[in-house]
């Protein structure tokens, strides 16, 4: 293990004796709040350190059958038990050191959040529509096979079935730190449902991942900061959705960010979720414009934020998806696109994870 790993390691033995100590204080016990955030650090440094001396413990069994090695030139049955001891440590070892280092790495705390995930249609016209309609699909059907629940918040259909533009919010388990990195443009190169000659034509769709904030934050918005505009909403939805007014757009003046809901029968609830998206949508212009000026600290991170970039390919015709970030290339996009999203989130959390690992040693050596 590398040493500045090492030194990282021991900060975390040594915080885990002042947290115990803090705890068992009567003044700490009696400040129930105070109680809770010392609690949830225990149990977090004690998962560390418990890994930390399991691996300590396994160096030396591995010397101490190293030393029996030595000394047993003679005894065959004593040599064969000691290189065990020694492979099957030095097993443990490297499975530890892997769980050890992603425990090191710094933690996003959004990524435990809930998301809405905006896609819109860009260059090439009804073909662009269609692939938008496309990517909801893709990302839907990889929520059913997370156990996640999605729906429309806000939907604008083009005339051949796809989407202008498309909300959805998505609820489950870590969904934002599974689908953060899908924010970029998207390119498809296939042959159109509207071309009669049989051409690949290209065209692209914009993604945009955005937390979900908690309440707290959502009611930090100055309402005088807000216009908020009813409208009657269009689309599916029966007779009820084109009889009222429920649908709701709300502008923050400010900065003059937009968010609608028109998908909920009733006004209240279109309100409430409109500024729930609003709220996700200042949030990420934040982020973004913290991330631009500390470009070269994020430098070869995933997920800037930069919805121009072209991140990836879906090349119809090979079959293929190309994540252009991380040069990975995958034969098999049929399935990708029927929700089988999960070796390219993995591989891109792979990526995120080697380049937090690297930017720490630096960190350390600096």
């Amino acid at each position: 293990m590398k040493p500045f790993l090492r030194q990282q390691l021991a900060r975390y033995a040594d915080r885990l004796g002042e947290l115990e100590f803090l705890l068992s204080r009567e003044d700490i016990m009696k400040d129930m709040k105070q109680f809770l955030v010392l609690s949830r650090e225990h149990t977090e440094v004690a998962a560390v350190a418990s890994r930390w001396a399991r691996y300590q413990q396994r160096e030396a069994d591995i010397a101490a059958a190293s030393e029996m090695l030595t000394g047993s030139s003679d005894d065959a049955g004593m040599a064969t038990l000691a290189q065990e001891e020694i492979d099957g440590a030095s097993a443990e070892i490297q499975q530890l050191e892997s769980e050890l280092q992603r425990m090191l790495l710094p933690k996003d705390p959004d990524d435990a959040r809930n998301a809405f995930v905006e896609i819109r249609a860009g260059t090439g016209g009804d073909e662009s529509a269609l692939f938008a309609g496309d990517l909801l699909r893709m990302y839907t059907r990889f929520c059913e096979r997370q156990g996640w629940k999605a729906e429309i918040i806000s939907e604008s259909t083009s005339e051949l079935g796809g989407y202008k533009e498309v909300v959805i919010r998505i609820e489950g388990d870590h969904v934002y730190g599974a689908l953060k990195f899908e924010s970029g443009g998207h390119r498809v190169q296939r042959v159109p449902t509207t071309e009669t000659q049989g051409r690949i034509h290209t065209s692209a769709c914009t993604v945009a991942v955005l937390a979900e904030p908690d309440e707290t934050v959502a009611i930090q918005i100055n309402p005088a900061d807000l216009r908020i505009d009813t409208y009657r909403a269009s689309g599916a939805g029966g007779q009820h959705i084109n009889k009222t007014d429920s649908a709701v757009r709300i502008t923050h003046l400010p900065t003059g960010i937009v968010a609608e809901c028109q998908d909920g029968r009733s006004q209240h609830g279109n309100k409430a979720q409109a500024l729930k998206v609003l709220t996700a949508r200042i949030h990420e212009k934040d982020r973004s414009e913290r991330a631009a000026k500390d470009a070269a600290e994020r430098k070869g991170l995933i997920g800037t934020g930069d919805r121009s970039d072209r991140i990836r390919t879906y090349n119809f015709p090979q079959g293929r998806l190309t994540d252009h970030r991380i040069n990975l290339t995958l034969y098999k996009l049929l399935p990708i696109m029927e929700g089988d999203l999960i070796d390219v989130v993995q591989a891109l959390q792979t990526y995120e994870a080697a380049q937090q690992l690297a930017a720490l040693e630096v960190g350390a050596g600096a």
